[in-house]
C-alpha cells in the first residue's frame, strides 16, 4: 500500500485498451442489474466512474446517472463517449474528496465499482453515500477480495489490499445500510511477475438505506 496518489489523468487515454478491464466492468454491470434491478425511474450516482465502464452499461437502464471522478483525463473520456454516442442522461461532475469535494444528492442508488480501496476513510464514504440517497435508496459496491497487495502492479494510491466481506458488511450495516448482501461480480486473472497467472474475485455488495 502506498500513500502516492496514483496519476490516473496519464492512464485515461489507454484504460479501456485493456480487455480484461473491460469485461469486468461489464461482469460488474451485469451483476449490479441483475442485483439491484435499476429502472427507469431511477436518478443514479457512479463514484469513482473512470472512463465510465460502468455507467454507461447502467445507463439505458435509468433516469439519470452521475458520474463522478476525482481525474478530470477519465472525465474528459467519458465525456467525448457522451458526445459521440449522443447520449442526454449522464452528466460528469469532478470530485476529489480529498481535496475537500463533497458529494450531493439524492439518489436512488449509488454505485461505484473498483474505488473503494483507493479511498482512504471507507467508512466516511460510506456515511456520505447513506446522507445522499433517498429514503430506502440502495447501494452497491464493488471491489476486491483481500488480495495481499498482488493485484496492483503499483500500488501507488492504494489504501487497502481488497477487503475481507464480512468485515465490509459490518461497515455496511454501521452507515445505516439494511438487507446488506454479497456475491462474486467478476474473476479477474492477471499474469504475476513471473508469468504465472493469478486469479482474483471482485464481488459486490449491495444495501438498502434505512430497516
Amino acid at each position: 500500500m502506498s500513500g502516492e496518489k496514483r496519476d490516473f489523468d496519464s492512464a485515461a487515454a489507454t484504460w479501456d485498451e485493456n480487455p480484461g478491464r473491460v469485461k469486468m466492468a461489464h461482469d460488474v454491470a451485469r451483476a449490479v442489474i441483475g442485483t439491484v434491478q435499476p429502472g427507469p425511474a431511477m436518478d443514479v450516482l457512479d463514484f469513482g466512474c473512470g472512463t465510465g465502464l460502468l455507467t454507461l452499461a447502467l445507463q439505458p437502464h435509468v433516469r439519470t446517472i452521475t458520474a463522478v471522478d476525482s481525474s478530470q483525463g477519465m472525465l474528459d473520456v467519458l465525456d467525448t463517449k457522451i458526445r459521440a454516442q449522443k447520449i442526454a442522461n449522464v452528466r460528469t461532475r469532478l470530485v476529489d474528496l480529498e481535496k475537500g469535494d463533497t458529494l450531493t444528492g439524492p439518489f436512488d442508488l449509488v454505485v461505484s465499482s473498483m474505488t473503494f480501496h483507493h479511498i482512504r476513510d471507507t467508512g466516511m464514504l460510506l456515511d456520505r453515500m447513506a446522507e445522499i440517497l433517498k429514503p430506502a435508496g440502495r447501494i452497491a459496491i464493488a471491489d476486491l477480495d483481500s488480495d495481499e497487495g498482488k493485484f496492483h502492479d503499483t500500488n501507488d494510491g492504494v489504501f487497502h489490499n481488497g477487503f475481507d466481506r464480512h468485515m465490509m458488511m459490518k461497515s455496511f450495516e454501521a452507515a445505516g445500510f439494511s438487507s446488506v448482501r454479497n456475491r462474486t461480480a467478476a474473476m479477474v486473472r492477471k499474469p504475476g511477475p513471473s508469468g504465472e497467472m493469478r486469479t482474483f474475485t471482485v464481488f459486490l455488495m449491495t444495501g438498502k438505506k434505512g430497516a
